[in-house]
C-alpha cells in the first residue's frame, strides 16, 4: 500500500497538468486562431524596423511557450496593436520599439503593483468593456475582409471562399477542426503557385537571440511615441477584456486583473534585452483559440513551439516562410475571429447599456486614440446615466 500512496501525488500532478495543457487535434487546430492577427504585425515590424528575425521569433515564441504552462488556458500573447502601427507606419528604428516595449512595461508594473489597476478595473463598467471587445471585432473583421480577403486577386477570392464554406460546415467540430484544414489548403495553394522550396531549404541554419540593453534614450523616445499610445488599448483589450472573455468561455477558470498585469508586466521587461518585440495578451486572440477548438494552454505552447523553430532554424528565410499562409486563409480565420468578439455584446440587455456599448465601439474603431477616447466616454456615459442625467433607459 505505502508504493501506491507514494505515486498519488504524481499522478494528481500529471492529471492536473494534462488538463491544463493539452495536446491533440483541437489544441492543435486552436493554436492558428491568433495566427491572422500576429503574423502580419509580426512580419511588418521585422521589415519596417529591421529587427533580427531570429531574435523576433523565438522570444516571440517562448512567451507563448511560457503563458500557456502559467495559465492552463488558451491565453494568447501578442504583437502590442498600437506599437506595431506606429512602428511599421512610420519606420521606427528597433532600438526605439525596444524602449517602448521596457516603458509599457514599466508603466503596467507600477499600475500592477500599486493597486491602480484593480482600481481601475473596478471603475470600468461591464458595458464599456463589451465595447471595446465589440470595436476590435469589428477592426478584425474589417481588416479581414478589406486588407487580407483581396490579397490574391480572383485567386485569393475563390481561396477564401473555399474556407469560408469549410469553417461554416464544421466550426465547433471537435473530430474535424476546420483550422488545420484551411492551413493545409493554405500550404498547397503557397507550394503551388508562391513558395520557392530550394530558397527556403537553403536558408536552414541554426540562430539564437541576440542580447540588446536599451539606453536611456531609447526608454524615453519610445515612452513618448510609443508607450503612451499603447497603454489604454492595452488597458481596455489587454486585460480588462480579457479577464472577461476568460470569465464568459472559462467561468469555472478565474483569473485576476493582478496576474493579467504581472505576466503583461514581466514580458515586456524581459522581451527588449533579447531582441524580442512588445507583447500583450488579448480578449480576440483567445476568441480566436477558442473559436477553433483550444480549451487548454497546449493551443498557446504549439503556436509558441512553431515560432520558435521559424526563428532557431528558419530565420534566413522567413520571408519564404510567411508565403506558407496565404493572406486570404489568414483574413478567414481573422474574420470569425472577429465575429466571436462582436458576439458578446449581445448580453448587454437594456437600451442604456447596449447603447454605451456601441457608442464605445464606434469610437474605437472610428478616432484616433479611439480605445482611450471609447473607454472614458463610455465610463462618463454610464455613471452619468446612473444618476439620470442622460435620456438612456435602463
Amino acid at each position: 500500500m505505502e508504493p501506491a500512496r507514494r505515486t498519488l501525488p504524481s499522478r494528481r500532478f500529471l492529471d492536473t497538468l494534462r488538463a491544463r495543457v493539452r495536446f491533440d487535434r483541437n489544441e492543435l487546430a486552436g493554436s492558428f486562431g491568433d495566427l491572422g492577427t500576429d503574423f502580419p504585425l509580426i512580419l511588418g515590424m521585422i521589415l519596417a524596423a529591421r529587427l533580427d528575425v531570429a531574435s523576433a521569433l523565438v522570444m516571440f515564441g517562448g512567451m507563448q511557450v511560457l503563458t500557456g504552462m502559467v495559465y492552463g488556458l488558451p491565453m494568447p500573447v501578442q504583437p502590442l496593436k498600437a506599437m506595431a502601427a506606429i512602428v511599421i507606419t512610420q519606420r521606427l528604428p528597433a532600438s526605439v520599439l525596444y524602449g517602448g516595449g521596457l516603458a509599457v512595461g514599466l508603466i503596467m508594473l507600477f499600475l500592477t503593483v500599486t493597486g491602480l489597476l484593480d482600481r481601475i478595473a473596478v471603475a470600468v463598467p461591464r458595458s464599456v468593456i463589451r465595447g471595446i471587445q465589440f470595436g476590435l471585432g469589428l477592426q478584425l473583421t474589417t481588416l479581414a475582409l478589406r486588407e487580407f480577403v483581396p490579397a490574391e486577386g480572383n485567386a485569393g477570392f475563390l481561396l477564401a471562399a473555399v474556407a469560408f464554406a469549410l469553417v461554416v460546415w464544421l466550426l465547433g467540430n471537435r473530430r474535424y477542426p476546420p483550422a488545420i484544414l484551411l492551413v493545409v489548403i493554405g500550404v498547397l495553394f503557397a507550394l503551388a503557385f508562391r513558395t520557392d522550396l530550394s530558397a527556403l531549404a537553403q536558408s536552414v541554419g541554426f540562430r539564437l537571440p541576440r542580447l540588446h540593453v536599451p539606453t536611456w534614450a531609447d526608454i524615453t523616445t519610445g515612452l513618448v511615441l510609443l508607450a503612451l499610445p499603447q497603454i489604454a488599448l492595452s488597458l481596455g483589450n489587454s486585460v480588462l477584456a480579457t479577464r472577461q472573455i476568460v470569465q464568459d468561455l472559462f467561468p469555472d477558470r478565474p483569473i485576476t486583473y493582478r496576474k493579467i498585469g504581472f505576466t503583461y508586466a514581466l514580458m515586456n521587461l524581459v522581451n527588449p534585452f533579447l531582441g524580442g518585440i512588445p507583447t500583450c495578451h488579448g480578449s480576440g486572440g483567445m476568441a480566436g483559440h477558442y473559436t477553433f477548438g483550444a480549451r487548454t494552454g497546449g493551443s498557446v505552447v504549439l503556436e509558441g513551439s512553431f515560432y520558435i523553430l521559424m526563428g532557431a532554424f528558419f530565420a534566413a528565410g522567413f520571408e519564404q516562410i510567411s508565403l506558407l499562409f496565404p493572406k486570404p486563409i489568414l483574413g478567414v480565420i481573422l474574420f470569425f475571429e472577429g465575429l466571436v468578439m462582436m458576439r458578446f455584446v449581445r448580453d448587454q440587455q437594456s437600451r442604456g447599456d447596449f447603447t454605451i456599448a456601441l457608442i464605445v465601439g464606434l469610437f474605437a474603431v472610428g478616432l484616433p486614440y479611439g480605445y482611450l477616447v471609447g473607454l472614458v466616454v463610455g465610463t462618463l456615459l454610464h455613471y452619468l446615466g446612473k444618476q439620470g442625467w442622460l435620456g438612456l433607459t435602463r
